[in-house]
């Protein structure tokens, strides 16, 4: 459903001559329908970056907690410190950049490090799950609050908001190799997401945190480097996200334009405020759940299928048509359901806690680096 609203974006795009995710709504559904993007764009990278550097601190705090030498009451091993540091050494030099293209090295770098995460926590799967207690009902396949999971996999699926920044990166922005780098791009995140969830969920079962390198232990070498990984990658994945709430600002109340000086001063305080945010509020799991189903949802399955349908020039029922509808329809039904169960059942966060089983008297499986 991703691919195929990523690709319908850029056809409604192409159908209403216009090369942004704000202008293709503005001319299809008027200021009403721009006003509503841009608030939907913008919260929903804005939020990400909030959550970015959650995990930052979470994953960076334990890793730093391994270093011969620091105690854990140091000042290098405060969640405020490292999140402040990180956003001043990287995440903001980074974020200034005007040209999205100058962060393609950058995403590969990040891409590795997935690869190489991924790794680590097969590994602990296989040396870790034994020891760990399996929680009640682990087995059942959905319960009820199962739509709240869509609006995570939303979270992690989505581009469509920076859609219109990378096709236009592209040496040769045409439809066939947009497709083409949708399906091979979608298709690689699909494998990472199923191989992370089936991995982190048959290791920790009920216990999974939303963070799930939470889950490690803090003597546990192997998942110090994994975490160290992880908070690279996110740091490296944040500049993402500040160019599209830069780009909604700079549209909605700079024509599209911002000076030097703007450009700087926007960026600046989008960061400073998203880690502010960042430093009060800890709990991932429902910064998560909220933005997938109320921000994301939208973004992803809602808006791109409803521009598509009155652009269409096709019979009613075309193919590109009915999947529209169908696309359309899961999007409200996850929006609406996800918000009411997310409020109703929300996740419990440990933030910073040991997990019991890391406690257990038999702990030396937790620096071996290779199964028996």
């Amino acid at each position: 459903l991703t691919d195929y609203s990523i690709i319908l974006l850029i056809k409604g795009g192409n159908l209403s001559s216009t090369n942004t995710y704000q202008e293709l709504v503005r001319k299809t559904y008027g200021l009403v329908g721009y006003l509503i993007l841009s608030t939907l764009q913008f919260l929903y990278p804005f939020i990400a970056m909030i959550s970015y550097n959650i995990i930052t601190g979470d994953t960076l705090t334990k890793v730093f907690q391994r270093i011969p030498g620091v105690a854990p009451d140091n000042t290098v091993t405060d969640r405020h410190f490292i999140i402040l540091l990180t956003t001043i050494i990287f995440t903001l030099p980074l974020s200034l950049y005007r040209d999205i293209a100058k962060l393609g090295k950058v995403s590969l770098i990040s891409l590795i490090l997935t690869i190489v995460i991924l790794v680590i926590v097969m590994v602990r799967t296989v040396t870790l799950s034994p020891q760990v207690p399996k929680s009640e009902n682990a087995w059942i396949f959905a319960k009820s609050n199962a739509v709240q999971a869509v609006g995570v996999m939303s979270f992690a699926f989505i581009c469509n908001h920076n859609s219109f920044l990378i096709y236009g990166s592209l040496e040769e922005p045409t439809l066939k190799n947009w497709s083409r780098v949708t399906h091979v791009s979608v298709s690689l995140a699909l494998v990472i997401s199923v191989v992370f969830a089936a991995c982190g969920y048959m290791t920790f079962t009920g216990y999974t945190e939303g963070d799930i390198f939470e889950n490690y232990c803090r003597d546990d070498n192997l998942a110090a480097f994994g975490r160290f990984c992880y908070g690279v990658t996110v740091i490296l994945t944040f500049p993402l996200e500040c160019f599209v709430t830069r780009e909604v600002i700079a549209n909605v109340f700079f024509h599209g334009n911002l000076s030097t000086v703007f450009h700087i001063v926007v960026t600046v305080v989008i960061i400073a405020v998203a880690t502010g945010i960042s430093l009060v509020y800890d709990c991932l799991g429902i910064v998560l759940e909220l933005n997938g189903v109320l921000s994301a949802t939208p973004l992803v399955f809602i808006i791109p299928t409803a521009c598509y349908l009155r652009l269409s020039k096709e019979r009613w029922n075309h193919s590109d048509n009915l999947i529209s509808c169908l696309i359309l329809a899961v999007g409200v039904l996850v929006m609406t359901v996800g918000f009411v169960l997310t409020i109703l059942n929300p996740q419990e966060c440990s933030h910073g806690k040991e997990m019991f089983y890391c406690f257990s008297s038999n702990v030396s499986f937790r620096n071996s680096t290779l199964p028996p």
